[in-house]
């Protein structure tokens, strides 16, 4: 006896992918996020390829995962993906003391993040 499958949370035409603790602060990270969502997938990728940001590299490499588990895994079309959702959430963070003069401490925060990418496929308007 197994358990029972878990439903899928997706809709059929989406698929997505996690990138689950990057040492970004979650507002840093929302910042690329915010650049992304509702853009088509295309676009998304050059938009992520040319900017400054230093996390984008990582969020270009999640959006690259999302594309393919959608074409190999639920036989979506590239060419009519969207990115519909991308979700920003904080992890854990990793307390330092950092000394200072006269005895006195300052405390550093190094904050980590988690980022979940969602992309479906569209029927273009015409």
């Amino acid at each position: 006896m197994s358990k029972k499958k878990t439903p899928r949370s997706l809709q059929d035409n989406q698929a997505c992918a996690n990138l689950r603790m990057v040492r970004v602060s979650p507002q840093k990270l929302n910042l690329v996020a915010h650049m992304i969502r509702g853009m088509h997938v295309g676009k998304a990728l050059h938009a992520l390829q040319y900017s400054p940001k230093r996390i984008a590299q990582d969020v270009r490499k999640t959006l690259l995962s999302a594309i393919a588990n959608a074409e190999n895994n639920h036989q979506l079309d590239i060419d009519k993906l969207h990115v519909t959702e991308a979700t920003v959430g904080q992890s854990l963070v990793m307390k330092r003391v950092d000394f200072k003069g006269r005895s006195r401490l300052g405390r550093i925060r190094k904050p980590f993040s988690h980022l979940r990418l969602v992309v479906s496929e569209v029927e273009e308007v015409a």
